[in-house]
């Protein structure tokens, strides 16, 4: 199938996320190899957003698709109430790579049945009904996990699920906390606090945040808040919930986001890079208090797809090679490159407002003047960044760019001559920016 009848009939017979059909100018996609996709015309992408902050081993690994093949032969299908030996072997591996005492899970599709699963086991565990959630959080698109989420994607989809009160983030978005990291941290905890009395705390299950907020920012905790938070829910017996479906498996430069803040989530929802997208999987981990409360009392949730087999051989695969691989080492080690780098483009580029990445878990924000200022307001869009798209799509580079920012988040594999040629376009791209803003 040529470019044009792909687009043409993708177009016509399917519907894409979070758009009006009419609008979409999708990228045809014919394979992918390490941290490059091509078109059906040669064409070749940097894929330097792992599609969807997802694929995180790199595109194609011969050693999963050769398990994913082997297992073909194996069990294919096996129904949520059976053992089999991978499941056995996936949540063993998985309880002991979590730290503390996270040691059962529950298997899904994906990160917003994982969220909604957590809904339920918070709610259950606790008999309270209330979730605090932030506003800067992207939880799913189910009922539930659209509800927790803060973004404007909620919006057209309420009224939602009933329960869940928002708060601003620890780095709100206009509104400051404090001028350094101690005094931020100490004022969101007593502006949280006083939010958590007035809902009454004896009404609050849990408070899920997105251990590092993803695409509303990819915005890494202030120092000391993960220790903070954790102390103010335990005071009122409030479990946490580390929202982890994005940042989680090598994508901070750690196994684990919560890892960096030296705290140990109640429940942890997972999925993405579990797999690296390459089939669909989520997870939700609790800790063992929580698993015990379930030993003797009904889990109230259920999927026909809960521990697929083929799933969980993909998912022990790819766990395989992160290990073998060192991905989550490279993580860190290429982190500190692109943070270099992205301060290099900093300082050349009066467009970069500011820049900031944890792991290979990046972000530029572009500037509207030479004050400083964001290119354009929250969940608004500027001529400037669409040119600066159309300036990436044109070159071969493919990323998210949104607003006033653009990501900087490519797989885990990839080396320092690919992340500079991706940044080679980035400054290219910038250098436009610069001329059509500043002259």
């Amino acid at each position: 199938m040529d470019a044009a009848e792909m687009v043409e009939l993708c177009r016509r017979h399917t519907m894409y996320s979070w758009s009006a059909g009419a609008k979409i100018d999708p990228i045809p996609f014919e394979r992918a190899e390490g941290v490059w996709f091509y078109e059906p015309s040669g064409k070749r992408w940097l894929d330097f957003n792992s599609q969807l902050m997802s694929v995180n081993i790199g595109h194609g690994h011969p050693a999963v698709k050769a398990r994913m093949k082997d297992a073909v032969d194996r069990v294919i299908f096996a129904g949520p109430g059976m053992a089999t030996a991978i499941r056995a072997k996936v949540g063993a591996r998985l309880a002991a790579k979590m730290p503390g005492d996270l040691d059962s899970v529950f298997f899904t599709l994906g990160g917003a049945e994982a969220n909604e699963n957590a809904i339920k086991a918070a709610r259950l565990f606790t008999g309270r009904h209330k979730i605090l959630a932030r506003y800067r959080s992207y939880h799913g698109a189910t009922h539930g996990a659209m509800s927790l989420t803060g973004d404007p994607r909620r919006w057209p989809n309420e009224p939602g699920m009933s329960g869940v009160v928002r708060v601003m983030d620890p780095r709100p978005l206009t509104y400051s906390f404090g001028d350094d990291e101690e005094a931020l941290v100490a004022n969101h905890l007593t502006y949280l606090e006083e939010v958590i009395r007035f809902e009454g705390p004896h009404t609050i299950a849990a408070m899920f945040i997105e251990t590092v907020t993803g695409t509303n920012g990819i915005l890494p905790p202030p120092r000391g808040y993960l220790r903070g938070l954790r102390a103010l829910l335990d005071k009122y017996g409030i479990l946490l919930v580390c929202d982890e479906v994005m940042c989680a498996f090598g994508r901070t430069g750690k196994w684990f986001a919560f890892e960096h803040g030296d705290i140990v989530p109640d429940i942890l929802t997972m999925a993405k890079g579990l797999t690296s997208s390459y089939v669909p999987l989520g997870a939700m981990a609790v800790s063992r208090r929580i698993a015990d409360h379930f030993e003797a009392n009904v889990f109230w949730g259920g999927l026909t797809y809960n521990a697929h087999p083929f799933c969980l051989e993909v998912a022990d695969a790819v766990l395989d090679v992160m290990e073998e691989e060192n991905l989550v080492e490279r993580s860190a080690e290429m982190g500190v490159v692109l943070e270099g780098r992205l301060a290099a483009l900093a300082r050349r580029h009066p467009s970069v407002r500011t820049h900031r990445n944890i792991g290979l878990f990046g972000i530029v924000e572009l500037a509207g003047d030479r004050e400083g200022r964001p290119l354009c307001g929250y969940n608004e869009t500027h001529p400037a960044s669409g040119k600066l798209a159309k300036y990436f799509r044109d070159h071969g580079l493919y990323t998210l760019v949104q607003g006033s920012s653009f990501m900087c988040n490519p797989p885990l594999c990839i080396t320092t001559e690919e992340l500079d040629h991706g940044l080679g376009v980035v400054d290219a791209g910038l250098s436009m920016l610069d001329a059509d803003l500043f002259g």
